[in-house]
């Protein structure tokens, strides 16, 4: 498989020859294999595992995001990635930057979630007449 690791304004990671990934879901962990059919899916502030014959396994810490599979392409678009070696670090890191969300980044999501449900109803109601 070739993954690409997005970030708001660079590449993380751009690996061809990725054997496995391992996601993190709102439902749990998943793994994606070569041969898997297509799929999108949100991620939620975990870890993203994956191999390589090269690099063998590789662990980096990811933000909310979305992973979507097209046949041997796997594009992850994440919001902040930290990548390293030890999984407690990993981990820590997970807790305290991506899980923890200050007040001023909470209050801006609230604001960007009611303007996005006020254009989707004003939409529908166009749509209607």
């Amino acid at each position: 498989m070739n993954l690409k690791v997005l970030l708001p304004f660079q590449i993380f990671a751009e690996k061809t020859g990725v054997s496995s990934i391992v996601a993190e879901t709102h439902v749990g962990s998943f793994g994606l294999l070569p041969h898997r059919l297509d799929c999108v899916a949100a991620l939620v502030p975990g870890m993203l595992i994956y191999q390589t014959e090269s690099d063998g396994e590789v662990l980096v810490a990811v933000d909310e995001g979305v992973l979507v599979k097209t046949g041997p392409d796997v594009l992850i678009s994440v919001r902040r990635a930290i990548g390293g070696t030890d999984l407690g670090q990993l981990q820590d890191a997970v807790k305290k930057e991506f899980l923890t969300l200050d007040e001023r980044e909470q209050s801006v999501r609230l604001v960007v979630a009611k303007l996005e449900t006020g254009f989707l109803r004003r939409f529908a109601t166009f749509q209607h007449e």
